[in-house]
């Protein structure tokens, strides 16, 4: 696993954005984890998190894309951060762009915030978790709806690694076979397994042989088609 990665994963249970124990998801689901990103509130937070997605955007797309799209809410503040540490670490200037939740009719107008898009350009969006590939239905049409762009690929922060509810492939994959563009994440939970499996962080181990169970018999029931 690269070392960014490795990082990355320290990372998320440093700023208790990752966590083990007993949750109810949204889905219904009970889960022996759970991810919050509203829990990066700081400044050297975001610029770390900022320089993760830089890396792992480098990673599987190198320098071939123009804009950064960070869908509202959550998206706005890490698009900003990503395109920050993006022209930090590779020394390329570029623009972000997000959406407003309402249209604005009167100053700064229109649906997007940020850069315009433009003909041509290349587009990759930006979100912390995707779980069943909502946001991207809403998003794609906003998108496309601005000009003739290419949607190059998603990058999240972390693969949950489990089926849809409607089918057995994993959220990323399902964005993947319906839209035709590439879907990543930063590090997978299968990676998170791994790399914390009875390992310290912090001076504790956050997942040790009951945790991992409990994460064996989630995927056992949830887990998505390889």
């Amino acid at each position: 696993m690269e070392r960014y990665k490795e990082e990355f994963i320290s990372f998320m249970v440093e700023c208790n954005v990752l966590k083990f124990g007993e949750f109810t998801l949204k889905s219904g689901r009970k889960s022996p984890f759970f991810m919050n990103a509203g829990a990066y509130v700081t400044g050297s937070q975001l610029l770390k998190l900022g320089k993760y997605y830089a890396q792992a955007i480098h990673e599987h797309f190198g320098d071939d894309f123009d804009v950064l799209f960070g869908p509202a809410y959550k998206g706005i503040p890490l698009s900003v951060a990503v395109a920050i540490a993006y022209s930090e670490l590779y020394g390329k200037e570029i623009r972000y762009c997000s959406n407003r939740k309402e249209i604005k009719d009167h100053g700064d107008k229109g649906i997007l915030l940020g850069s315009n898009l433009n003909d041509g350009d290349k587009v990759i969006i930006i979100e912390d978790v995707t779980t069943s590939g909502k946001s991207i239905e809403e998003t794609y049409p906003i998108i496309k709806a601005q000009a003739d762009v290419e949607i190059k690929g998603l990058v999240v922060s972390l693969n949950r690694m489990e089926k849809g509810i409607s089918t057995d492939a994993s959220a990323l994959d399902e964005i993947q076979e319906r839209y035709g563009f590439a879907a990543n994440a930063i590090v997978t939970m299968e990676d998170v397994v791994s790399y914390l499996y009875n390992r310290e962080c912090m001076g504790k181990i956050y997942i040790d042989n009951n945790i991992k169970k409990a994460i064996d018999e989630y995927y056992k029931q949830y887990g998505a088609r390889a």
